[in-house]
């Protein structure tokens, strides 16, 4: 198991910008593909944003253009900056590898909510 803490969620106005953090540990961090998920009361959660070990990016049609993930693989750090936030961004936001993903490992999540 990769042990992933997320940071940095809060109370936002619409248009407003958050950056997520996610900081793991272990040896082969670097290693991962990673991810960002949300998930609200009574939906599927989603995968919103991705990034491999090599440093390519995918995003969901919902937030392309708008989210940015990227990795500092000498912090064990993921990041997903967030701007133009909509209320329907609302939602408890989590980080994951592949690895741990596979096998239904996930941390506490970080909660944003997008309201004025």
């Amino acid at each position: 198991q990769v042990q992933l803490v997320e940071s940095g969620g809060g109370l936002v106005q619409p248009g407003g910008s958050l950056r997520l953090s996610c900081v793991g540990s272990g040896r082969f961090f670097n290693t991962y593909h990673m991810g960002w998920y949300r998930q609200t009361p009574g939906k599927q959660r989603e995968l919103v944003a991705r990034i491999t070990s090599g440093g390519k990016t995918n995003y969901a049609d919902s937030v392309k253009g708008r989210f940015t993930i990227s990795r500092d693989n000498a912090k064990n750090t993921v990041y997903l900056q967030m701007n133009s936030l909509k209320p329907e961004d609302t939602a408890v936001y989590y980080c994951n590898s592949d690895w741990d993903y596979k096998r239904g490992y996930w941390g506490q999540g970080t909660q944003v909510t997008v309201s004025s």
